[in-house]
């Protein structure tokens, strides 16, 4: 199981998150080791993470973060060509943001449980409208050679379903490689069938070069 420990600062990044975004009550799903929630809750907002990895013991939630920071890694290594580090300022730089997050993820795990709920795609364990605001991190469209347009669908409809504002995912293409996404146009066409808003918006960070847009969604209603 992956259980990335990507950063505040990264999401911030990613989501383009304005003060205004967090004033509310946030959803990170599926946040992994992600220490986005934790300084969220810290700084006044409403924010929950969901993930089925919650259901696994804190021991168990540590080797998993320290496994995929080696998995994470050799990713990049894999793809030279297709990654950049000008947001990160190098690997080493990212390494000690990774390991800085699951930290602080670990500590806030064992004395604030109850922010971090066990929970995943395509049905989560939340009231329609309990979010004024969903962002979710590679898992819908990172593996999307993995998890086909019915799953994506469903997905995007839950997430919809418990956000009372905008949903935002990113990234926008295939893990690894970064590929475009096979089935985009056909899902898109069948988000507006279902009367759901929707667009992509560039952001200021990048690591897979091709991976600098966040798709937006959200209930014309």
């Amino acid at each position: 199981m992956l259980v990335s420990s990507r950063s505040y600062d990264e999401y911030l990044a990613m989501f383009d998150l304005q003060p205004q975004d967090l004033s509310g009550s946030v959803l990170d799903c599926s946040a992994g080791a992600a220490s986005f929630v934790t300084v969220a809750a810290q700084r006044g907002c409403r924010a929950i993470a969901v993930d089925p990895a919650y259901a696994l013991s804190r021991d168990q939630l540590s080797v998993a973060v320290r496994d995929d920071l080696s998995s994470g890694s050799a990713i990049a290594h894999a793809h030279p060509d297709r990654f950049v580090w000008d947001w990160f300022g190098g690997p080493e730089q990212r390494d000690r943001l990774r390991k800085a997050a699951g930290a602080r993820f670990l500590a806030d795990l064992a004395t604030a449980r109850g922010r971090y709920v066990a929970g995943e795609l395509p049905r989560l364990p939340f009231r329609d409208g309990s979010f004024d605001l969903v962002v979710s991190s590679h898992l819908l469209f990172t593996w999307s050679d993995v998890l086909g347009l019915d799953w994506h669908l469903g997905a995007i409809r839950e997430l919809c379903r418990v956000a009372a504002g905008e949903v935002r995912i990113y990234p926008t293409v295939v893990q690894g490689a970064g590929e475009p996404v096979p089935f985009w146009d056909e899902l898109a066409a069948r988000l507006t069938a279902d009367g759901l808003r929707h667009e992509q918006r560039p952001v200021g960070y990048r690591f897979q070069v091709t991976a600098d847009r966040m798709l937006v969604v959200r209930s014309v209603g």
